[in-house]
């Protein structure tokens, strides 16, 4: 099979490897495309130290049975999408249904004795083979993990439909918590994105847009109050730097929620005083459970229209580090690209 192999920081090279076997309790997937995400072109860079040399990364796919046990319920042919968390399922934490928190967790496409699914094909447990219904169009199913991290990112915020809520960060995360906020019901939602293309993407999901840059930081937050007609109970940080942390505290109300998803900065500088005094909440998040990511890829089985906007590059597997490299220096005005590991007539 034809895999995209990291052989070091800057470096990927498409290779030929032996066939991935399916063992007791795996599914054996023939993969139609996967998502370039952004941990994959930090990992590609070397940023986030988390890549190997060998290691063939990709967690935002979708793919067919190509075999399975047939006590499984899966079959051949079967369209599905993977859910890259892989939990014990025996610990407290998986018992509590927050699989993300298992300790004995590995993540298709991060842990590097797992071959991932820059490849032909893939082997996984078959428990986190999440079927689609035939009718859902293909690529959506590479959208799911993300659209996966951006509903958890809101479930933890505890959005409701009252929520007035701002989205820092309009690249795909952000998309997927703009989304999952809409899906939970709000109506005031605004999202905050400093580069033209995100925010022209963000526009054709129906979302309202600002831009950052044209704004200090007190007119930053009359501008989030006036868009959302006060200011926000709900932040989901998609970007995650003391920067954006400091807009979320400045736009946002007494007792508001702010959640952080991104991890742009591994330290942040934070207003102990504006936090405490104003009674706001700072929340982690990270990943999903496995009930969000299969309700979520529930949702995307039912075809909702703004997702046709979220897919913008299309690569073949010859091209992909070509367009890791082009992603990676900011090249590439691209939001979400697939590379596919079946024939793509026209690569974009």
């Amino acid at each position: 099979m034809r895999a995209l192999v990291y052989d070091g920081p800057w470096d990927l090279q498409v290779r030929d490897l032996e066939d991935a076997e399916a063992g007791p309790g795996e599914a054996l997937l023939r993969v139609i495309a996967t998502g370039i995400c952004g941990s994959d072109l930090h990992g590609y860079t070397g940023k986030n130290g988390r890549r190997f040399p060998g290691q063939v990364m990709g967690h935002e796919t979708v793919c067919r049975v190509e075999a399975a046990d047939p006590d499984s319920g899966l079959r051949p042919g079967d369209l599905c999408t993977v859910n890259p968390v892989v939990a014990c399922g025996e610990c407290v934490s998986c018992r509590a249904g927050a699989e993300q928190s298992c300790r004995n967790r590995a993540v298709i496409g991060v842990t590097p004795e797992i071959r991932a699914a820059f490849a032909e094909l893939v082997t996984v447990p078959v428990r986190n083979v999440v079927r689609l219904p035939e009718i859902t169009p293909v690529e959506y199913g590479a959208l799911v993990e993300p659209l996966a991290v951006g509903y958890h990112a809101a479930v933890r915020g505890g959005c409701t439909p009252g929520d007035a809520v701002l989205v820092l960060g309009g690249g795909p995360i952000g998309q997927a918590a703009a989304l999952a906020a809409r899906r939970l019901g709000a109506e005031r939602v605004l999202v905050s994105e400093p580069v033209a293309g995100r925010r022209g993407l963000c526009a054709r999901l129906g979302l309202p847009v600002l831009d950052p840059t044209a704004f200090a930081e007190p007119e930053f937050a009359a501008a989030v109050l006036e868009a959302l007609g006060g200011p926000a109970t709900l932040v989901l940080d998609a970007v995650g730097s003391s920067g954006t942390v400091a807009q979320a505290v400045s736009a946002s109300a007494f007792g508001a929620r702010i959640v952080l998803i991104g991890m742009s900065s591994v330290q942040l500088q934070v207003s102990a005083y504006a936090v405490s005094t104003e009674e706001r909440s700072l929340i982690g998040t990270f990943a999903f459970s496995a009930r969000e990511f299969a309700d979520t890829a529930a949702w995307v089985g039912t075809a909702p229209l703004e997702l046709a906007h979220l897919v913008d590059g299309r690569v073949d597997l010859a091209g992909a580090p070509a367009t890791f490299h082009r992603m990676a220096h900011g090249e590439l005005d691209a939001s979400k690209v697939l590379v596919y590991l079946t024939e793509l007539a026209d690569p974009a």
